[in-house]
């Protein structure tokens, strides 16, 4: 079997999985749980393919012509002319919640990513895929004994989540600077409902639920400087930002009390805003052999009415309230020996990385931190740059006297694909 068929296959069983994540969204299923997507839009996916996962989820300086990098629209300009390349994911996450003398445990399965990658004209390029933005997955319950109904059971549960559809390009402007755009299409579903429960028949039990769905557009510009150091070293200066996006799309409201639909209205008389981002991140790098970044990321929740608007804020359980996410990244990789014939493993990148985020929303006036570590690594497979990515994340959520604790490993496969299109055969 040739290079090229197999590639053509791998590429193939990536838009079947990519389509597959889709159509999984409306079936009931969990894309995500944790009792933190109860507030707003859910928990925030971490951006990037499995590269970008093993390295501390760094991408904004990064420029690596054997992968595709979708956190920095002016990276996809690093490439090798003529280079097709694409990249399709998986990932699974296992956690376990402790709350007081309460364990609950939870693991998931999903696809990740899909995203193509391929030149233009020149020293043009560009690039376009689908990737998860946000989760909402939890069910929770508590009981309390009244005098006059008996037991009450108050129970919580919520499902969705928004995806997002990116295509952007980038040019090169001199050697050294690159700048791009990525144009993202946020779409998706969410389904909140709350219930009470009277353990004493004459009493009637109900439910409050509410049925989202979510429509935003957005642009992301982004733009890398390389600067040439002694010994073949480069050092790299990357920026990217995000415009805030005003959300469309309608919201539903039901109750079983009355047995009727409570109204439809529309999300962008509301005025709910997806918040902005501005990331800047710095790279190091020696040759093809190691590089080293470091990124930050900030971006502001606060008046996007999230906490607000019926729906997105949560039914009684606590108070939240939007606010400014942060995040802080370092990544290191490193390769043996790219070349070496004898040893295999010489020839695989090894990965290792940190990271602190602080969420988007403050829960009674706190905010929820998370800090983790990743590994994982590359194995070369037939030539080029085909390669078979692997990574575990370990982490926790909500340290430091929040309500949920939350400790999870978590792990990602990402198949990279590389070709060379448009190359005239040469006969001697």
């Amino acid at each position: 079997m040739s290079r090229r068929l197999v590639n053509r296959l791998f590429l193939c069983a990536g838009l079947l999985l990519s389509g597959l994540s889709l159509s999984a969204q409306s079936d009931g299923t969990y894309s995500g749980y944790s009792p933190y997507s109860i507030y707003g839009v859910g928990d925030l996916h971490t951006p990037g393919t499995a590269y970008n996962a093993t390295m501390g989820g760094v991408g904004i300086a990064t420029r690596n012509k054997r992968f595709v990098n979708i956190l920095n629209p002016a990276s996809v300009t690093a490439r090798d002319s003529l280079s097709f390349m694409a990249d399709f994911g998986l990932s699974g996450r296992g956690s376990l919640f402790v709350q007081g003398d309460r364990r609950n445990v939870n693991t998931l399965f999903n696809i990740n990513n899909f995203v193509i990658s391929f030149p233009l004209w020149r020293r043009t390029a560009f690039m376009v895929g689908i990737t998860p933005f946000s989760d909402t997955g939890y069910k929770m319950s508590y009981r309390k004994i009244d005098g006059n109904t008996g037991t009450q059971t108050y129970a919580s549960a919520g499902s969705g989540s928004i995806n997002q559809l990116f295509a952007g390009g980038a040019a090169m402007l001199t050697d050294r600077l690159s700048v791009g755009a990525q144009y993202q299409l946020l779409f998706g579903n969410l389904n909140k409902e709350t219930s009470v429960t009277f353990g004493d028949a004459s009493y009637r039990s109900h439910s409050l639920g509410d049925t989202l769905q979510v429509v935003a557009h957005t642009v992301k510009f982004g733009a890398q400087y390389e600067q040439p150091l002694p010994s073949g070293k480069t050092l790299t200066f990357g920026a990217t930002y995000r415009l805030r996006a005003r959300m469309r799309g309608e919201a539903s409201r039901y109750s079983t009390i009355s047995e009727l639909d409570l109204g439809q209205r529309k999300l962008y008389g509301d005025k709910v805003y997806f918040g902005d981002e501005l990331g800047v991140g710095i790279a190091f790098r020696n040759r093809d052999v190691w590089s080293f970044e470091v990124d930050y990321l900030r971006s502001d929740w606060k008046g996007c009415n999230l906490d607000a608007t019926a729906g997105f804020r949560n039914n009684g359980i606590s108070s939240f309230s939007g606010s400014v996410a942060q995040s802080v990244k370092a990544g290191f990789e490193i390769t043996p020996n790219r070349n070496d014939i004898r040893y295999f493993l010489k020839r695989c990148t090894y990965r290792a990385g940190i990271y602190f985020d602080q969420s988007y929303y403050q829960v009674d006036g706190k905010p929820v931190n998370t800090v983790g570590l990743t590994l994982g690594m590359t194995l070369p497979v037939f030539r080029g740059y085909n390669g078979l990515t692997v990574g575990l994340d370990l982490g926790q959520r909500g340290f430091g006297g929040a309500i949920v604790k939350e400790d999870y490993i978590g792990f990602n496969i990402g198949f990279n694909i590389f070709d060379i299109w448009f190359q005239k055969p040469r006969y001697e």
